[in-house]
């Protein structure tokens, strides 16, 4: 029997117990405003005059965070909610590897299959090209949508179905390099993924994706953008700006896999979280999804199956960012301190991935590290003079030029920060050495680039005339037809383009929205082919007629 001391002294200890409650309460509000006015001022930009953004925060697998900012329709005055439905891109790449995981995982597959074996439409190359390859773009594979912009049909200007995408990879007579050679992003292997989905389990990828990833998520605002004119409630339409007037910039177009991805930030965060907690039962391979990749050789790059696997300010994250017409994305979680940021916006000039991780400082706080590299050795006149430069890249025919700046040096607009007179680190992650034929470059996914030191070129008259000819490309379907107008070398191209060619070095020009153009000669000097090159597709022939 309890005392009238006793009684008293429990009243006091509930009491004492309640305020500290209470305390805490308070305190974890004060945070959570905090933390909210710091993301407000991350989206100020965007209000009820512009198009905008939808940002998520998890933290310990529990949302904590969820907003919207700007428009999501501006002819009816639509505001953009957690709910709206944005496209996100190349986020959507992980879920069509997690696709392909669960037919693994069920014997119906191997990610290390070849891929002919499924789609036969694709060319018998020297050396097969595995799933595994087209999953973290070791692959080769040409990126179809670069072919097709070289043909002068960029994506978005015609409407595009898995039918163009295999006629366009059928007509490839070369990969970019041997695969697991080298990292190179291409989206095309991501569209045949989900055509091996649809092929493997006999139903369409849009139910096979719902019923298998979605549903047991509770992901119920997610689909497939499979068909362009389906109305869809709740979906956030995407603008670009011309002179400072917005203009709508929608994907019409029947290609997924790659992208494509229909989804809310809410959705997006339960996805993340299964990657921490798997409900039981689930059937997906989250270790293997998320383990880097491997060369031939052995060594690892820095992607997984559709995810890509680093680190942010000396934390490790695995992330995502995504872009199509005018929607941008950026998925990222930090799996070590459980914290999970989402964001999807509506306009080009939205920078979804510079906000997210704002937005992550803002709850990452002290345990971000600086992570960007210093200098630990200042260049002289004569390192200067020593490197700086026109220089060739030896796989792709790039030219990039090194000149100081300042304490530095620019391999063009990439700040390269000096650790010695001949090693120097870059921000985004590359790795700059002086060898014995000029530079060689690690790139932050581990592939070796040479460069060579090569003569700035200014060719004269009779030069360029040498170069006049149509030139033809089976793979791409297309004719170039190289002229030269008001002392100008320049190629036609249908309907109505024309695109001027600047001068690099020999034979080499470069050409505004083509990339690199390189002229051939056969064993007697003369002119009889040109190649292009870009990021996604090297040394395209076109042969000259």
């Amino acid at each position: 029997m309890l005392t009238h001391a006793s009684r008293r002294y429990a009243r006091g200890a509930v009491a004492v117990a309640f305020a500290v409650a209470a305390a805490a309460c308070t305190l974890l509000a004060q945070q959570t405003a905090d933390a909210s006015a710091k993301v407000d001022t991350v989206f100020a930009k965007w209000t009820h005059d512009s198009p905008g953004c939808a940002v998520g925060v998890a933290t310990a697998g529990k949302p904590v965070l969820a907003r919207g900012y700007g428009m999501a329709d501006l002819e009816h005055d639509v505001a953009i909610t957690p709910d709206t439905i944005f496209e996100a891109g190349s986020v959507s790449k992980q879920f069509t590897a997690a696709a392909l995981l669960v037919l693994a995982r069920e014997g119906k597959l191997s990610i290390d299959d070849p891929v002919r074996t499924y789609i036969p439409e694709l060319p018998e190359y020297e050396r097969p090209v595995t799933i595994r390859h087209m999953l973290n773009h070791t692959s080769g594979l040409r990126d179809w949508g670069s072919v097709a912009a070289i043909a002068g049909w960029p994506r978005t200007t015609r409407v595009y179905t898995h039918a163009h995408v295999l006629e366009i990879v059928s007509r490839q007579k070369a990969l970019n390099f041997p695969p697991g050679t080298r990292w190179s992003y291409s989206n095309t292997g991501f569209n045949l993924s989900a055509i091996i989905v649809e092929r493997v389990s006999g139903t369409s990828f849009q139910e096979f994706t719902r019923s298998r990833l979605f549903q047991p998520l509770g992901m119920t605002h997610t689909s497939w953008r499979d068909d362009y004119t389906h109305v869809l409630r709740g979906r956030a339409i995407a603008y670009s700006s011309r002179e400072g007037v917005f203009h709508t910039d929608m994907p019409f177009e029947n290609v997924y896999g790659n992208g494509g991805l229909l989804t809310t930030v809410g959705d997006l965060l339960k996805w993340n979280e299964h990657f921490d907690a798997a409900p039981e039962g689930d059937p997906l391979s989250t270790v293997e999804q998320q383990r880097p990749g491997t060369f031939n050789d052995g060594r690892a790059h820095g992607y997984g199956l559709g995810l890509f696997v680093g680190g942010y300010k000396g934390l490790r994250e695995v992330y995502h960012s995504g872009s199509t017409a005018g929607y941008n994305a950026f998925l990222t979680r930090f799996p070590d301190e459980r914290v999970s940021v989402a964001v999807l916006c509506n306009a080009t000039t939205a920078q979804a991935t510079q906000y997210a991780h704002a937005v992550a400082d803002v709850y990452l706080g002290g345990r971000l590290k600086p992570s960007d590299p210093v200098a630990t050795y200042t260049i002289t006149a004569g390192d200067a003079e020593r490197l700086a430069g026109l220089y060739r890249n030896d796989g792709t025919g790039a030219a990039v030029t090194i000149a100081r700046d300042g304490d530095m040096l620019k391999a063009d607009r990439t700040t390269l920060v000096p650790q010695s007179s001949s090693v120097f680190l870059a921000t985004v992650g590359d790795r700059w050495e002086v060898d014995a034929h000029g530079l060689r470059r690690t790139d932050q996914y581990g592939t070796i680039d040479g460069f060579t030191r090569v003569r700035s070129a200014a060719p004269t008259r009779d030069q360029l005339d040498a170069y006049v000819g149509t030139y033809a490309s089976d793979e791409a379907e297309v004719e170039l037809r190289a002229v030269v107008e008001n002392g100008t070398l320049a190629l036609k191209r249908r309907p109505d383009a024309t695109i001027p060619l600047t001068s690099l070095y020999a034979d080499a020009f470069s050409a505004t929205g083509l990339g690199t153009v390189f002229f051939r000669r056969d064993e007697s000097g003369t002119v009889n082919a040109l190649s292009v090159s870009q990021d996604r597709v090297w040394d395209l022939r076109f042969t000259k007629r």
